[in-house]
């Protein structure tokens, strides 16, 4: 029997690969969100520069044709009407060219300022203009918890002002793509975290609280806006990886080499509980949240592997754990949370901490089910493919003596059951097949009877006939077979005519 090989992920592949330290994530190409955003700014420092080079030739191009035009119409006659043209077409020119130019130049849209007075009377959190606004009560909660944590905080009304300011200044960029609306976000938290930590100089933990409820405030506010939005293709991911789950149903915890036993009662109580956590994430609206539900489910793993093999977890047995509690759980929705995780997440929360570590190891273990096979499971593809195809299944275990769990033995008892009834259902078929050739060779037998009934009749017909003699009259009657068949057929007792007449009584002399 061979060996079957574990999943095992080096953990320094977790790590981002410009080296820093932080955790990467594959959204980000296996960067952490500082080194991705840095080359992002780089690459879009560089497009800039290239679309400038090239509306700067082109705008020299344009100058250069029209000096060549305008010495040519010099060394012509003069003609006015042909001059106002020429005048026309010059203004034309020059109005493409800043058209271009505008084209190329970074946008500074911000959404239009209200009158000094809206602005005063808006100063203090009005509840009414966000309950207008947002349709959740969980968004007018949430803001009336950050006033409160804001009260007993230095600067506090003047970060509420910046943080609402903000939230309503990204209505006007719902049409955005979702990587630019990340970007506005993460360019908010990283300039309000700056100025925190010059304020609260010192007091790292205080500004990671502070920015903890600020996130909680703005993506409480701005979920139904950022969440899945119809610029992606969020939705389309969700769909190919639930269909991709459900197509891997028969993966069992021996294939991925899981040292869990579901035996235990302990054991199956913490992966029960581990399911739960991962399947309420898509319940949360803020990033934070649903990374405490990630951190939650991992840590019942890492409590079912103790408990199972009686020492503490390793890392390369924790992974193999959680994807076999993804593909038991299949999440909903389950790409639309982890890319609203990666986007408007505190960024110092994914790159450090155990929900950093945790939450990359949940997108290690999606993109392994995306791009599981047969190799991954120590099988042969053309056996693979049978099992996703769903044209057989493998040989499911069966239960030792030892086995004493209820839920083992109920989950044996179940496939077993399967196989019952995929027999009975063949049975079944074969028995509706022959009782539907019984009836046809039934009513084939019928007709060939009817057939031969009637050919007997046509070919002896009752024409018999037969001669009575009246011994009163002396008459004689003479009635056919058929006839007499007929009377005694209508009449109400048949066997009375062949019956001998009564006696009759006699008297003797004594």
């Amino acid at each position: 029997m061979s060996q079957r090989r574990g999943i095992h992920v080096d953990q320094s592949e977790l790590l981002c690969k410009k080296g820093c330290g932080f955790y990467g994530n594959t959204a980000w190409q296996g960067l952490c969100s500082k080194c991705w955003r840095e080359e992002n700014q780089r690459e879009k420092q560089r497009q800039i520069q290239e679309d400038w080079a090239l509306a700067e030739r082109l705008q020299r191009e344009e100058e250069e044709a029209y000096a060549s035009r305008h010495q040519r119409a010099q060394s012509q006659p003069a003609i006015t009407p042909f001059n106002k043209f020429e005048e026309r077409k010059t203004k034309e020119k020059s109005s493409k060219v800043n058209t271009v130019t505008k084209f190329f130049t970074p946008s500074t849209k911000t959404p239009p300022k209200k009158d000094a007075g809206a602005a005063d009377a808006q100063s203090t959190p009005s509840s009414s203009s966000s309950a207008s606004r947002q349709p959740f009560p969980d968004s007018d909660r949430a803001t009336q918890e950050f006033i409160d944590f804001l009260k007993s905080v230095k600067s506090g009304r003047e970060i509420f002002k910046q943080c609402r300011a903000f939230t309503e200044g990204m209505v006007y960029k719902r049409d955005m793509g979702a990587d630019e609306l990340s970007e506005c976000v993460q360019d908010f938290y990283q300039s309000l975290s700056d100025r925190l930590h010059n304020q609260f100089k010192g007091s790292t933990e205080h500004v990671e609280r502070v920015m903890d409820e600020v996130e909680k405030y703005m993506m409480s506010r701005l979920y139904t806006e950022v969440f899945c939005p119809e610029t992606t293709d969020d939705e389309k991911k969700d769909l190919a990886v639930q269909k991709r789950i459900r197509d891997l149903h028969w993966v069992t915890i021996e294939m991925l080499c899981v040292p869990v036993d579901e035996e235990i009662p302990e054991v199956s109580d913490s992966v029960v509980k581990a399911i739960t956590d991962i399947i309420e994430m898509d319940s949360k609206q803020v990033p934070k949240d649903k990374l405490a539900c990630i951190t939650r489910c991992s840590k019942h793993i890492f409590n079912a592997i103790k408990v199972s093999k009686k020492e503490a977890a390793s890392a390369d047995d924790f992974l193999p754990t959680l994807i076999y509690i993804v593909l038991k759980a299949n999440p909903p929705r389950l790409q639309s949370n982890i890319q609203y995780i990666t986007r408007f997440c505190n960024p110092s929360r994914l790159m450090t901490g155990e929900d950093g570590y945790y939450f990359t190891n949940l997108c290690c273990a999606v993109a392994f089910i995306e791009k599981l096979d047969g190799q991954s499971l120590n099988m042969s593809s053309e056996e693979f493919e049978l099992y996703m195809s769903g044209q057989t299944s493998p040989n499911w275990p069966r239960p030792t003596a030892a086995a004493s769990s209820a839920g083992g033995a109920a989950h044996t008892q179940a496939h077993s059951s399967l196989d019952v009834l995929t027999g009975l259902g063949e049975r079944q078929e074969r028995v509706v097949e022959k009782a539907r050739q019984l009836e046809s060779d039934l009513i084939d037998w019928t007709d060939e009877v009817e057939q031969k009934v009637q050919s007997a009749l046509e070919s002896f017909p009752l024409d018999t006939q037969s001669t009575t003699t009246n011994a009163a009259g002396g008459t004689t009657t003479t009635t056919t077979a058929a006839a007499a068949a007929s009377s005694a057929i209508d009449s109400e007792n048949v066997e009375n005519e062949l019956l001998p007449p009564p006696l009759q009584p006699q008297v003797f002399a004594g």
